[in-house]
């Protein structure tokens, strides 16, 4: 446990440490945010606020991983779908700071470069594992893998949770420290899950999960990491920010948020745990759905419905810290199916 722990307090001290040095060299470069025209008038202010932020939570994740882990393909593998991803959202940030506008990189050409990741990630985590322990078996997986092998059909299974996984976090970053706090609770619940899959290997019990031993470990030192990372760079993005951490971050979190739910073997538990991305996400497919099936209609004043309580008179503050519990009720939830899963594993 102490390597998960070091883990988080290495990143988390990495971030809060260079954030301000970061912030200065992000200001004489005049990378600033671009603020979407139509969004909420009290969020103006914010334009010109720093961002890209999101480059420290993947150096303080890969530097406290790198140094604390046994790099297992597992992880590594975890590790380099955040890379991927946090690249992808660096792209976007660029073009939308160099262009001035709130449009990054063309839809078509995000979701390629989301397909080219998680065929990657496929390939490597199908293929390769540490020592005994399976590779990543293509099946659908709860509390574990169940139903018949998909085949080819896994890659675009994963491709979906990844897409899905990265966009719900970017489309809920559109407050001060609600992306980032929110990651901070999904992170604790997976980094019990993972270190719990270590502590109680298939090897003491037949029911055991099949996800164990230093694999289960190093996936724990990842969520140990990018919480303390998180909780370093909420330091400084609490309102009122003084950074933001863009595509950048937003794509990496939901990439590794994606990636430790498919490694650990709970995929689909992964839409209770991250209940607030789903709601998210989902209110902005209703409204879009809507307005063009109706050709104008809305369901909320805006979306995503963190901007639908703004409008609706809640201060940016209230909307936080009220979506936080609506968060931390969805992880105690997630966590509390596992461990009573769990429970029913352990030998009488």
């Amino acid at each position: 446990m102490y390597k998960v722990l070091g883990a988080a307090f290495l990143s988390g001290l990495i971030c809060i440490a260079l954030t301000p040095w970061f912030i200065k060299l992000l200001q004489r470069r005049s990378y600033g945010q671009v603020i979407r025209e139509d969004g909420p008038h009290a969020h103006f202010v914010k334009k010109g606020t720093p961002t890209m932020g999101g480059l420290l939570i993947v150096l303080g994740t890969v530097v406290a991983y790198l140094l604390l882990s046994a790099r297992t393909p597992e992880g590594l593998v975890v590790i380099g779908a955040m890379v991927a991803c946090a690249s992808l959202g660096f792209a976007d940030d660029f073009i939308q700071i160099r262009k001035e506008r709130s449009l990054g990189l063309k839809p078509s050409v995000k979701f390629l470069g989301q397909l080219v990741i998680a065929v990657g990630f496929t390939c490597f985590a199908t293929q390769f594992s540490y020592g005994s322990h399976p590779a990543l078996p293509a099946k659908f997986s709860f509390l574990g893998v169940f139903g018949p092998g998909l085949g080819w059909l896994f890659f675009i299974w994963v491709f979906l949770m990844i897409t899905a996984s990265s966009n719900a976090v970017n489309l809920t970053d559109g407050l001060d420290g609600l992306a980032t706090g929110s990651m901070i609770l999904v992170m604790a619940a997976y980094l019990l899950i993972a270190f719990t899959m270590f502590r109680h290997p298939i090897t003491q019990h037949p029911k055991f999960y099949d996800f164990t031993g230093q694999p289960a470990l190093d996936i724990a030192i990842i969520c140990g990491a990018v919480l303390g990372a998180c909780v370093g760079f909420l330091w400084w993005n609490a309102s009122p920010a003084r950074i933001f951490m863009g595509d950048t971050g937003s794509l990496a979190l939901g990439g590794v948020m994606a990636a430790i739910a498919i490694m650990t073997r709970t995929q689909l538990l992964l839409f209770i745990i991250g209940g607030l991305f789903v709601i998210e996400a989902m209110s902005v497919i209703i409204q879009v759905g809507v307005f063009k099936l109706t050709k104008g209609k809305r369901v909320f004043r805006m979306a995503p419905i963190h901007h639908h309580f703004e409008l609706g008179g809640w201060s940016e503050f209230t909307v936080m810290i009220r979506l936080w519990i609506i968060c931390g009720f969805c992880v105690l939830a997630g966590f509390a199916i596992y461990y009573v899963d769990f429970v029913s594993r352990v030998p009488k």
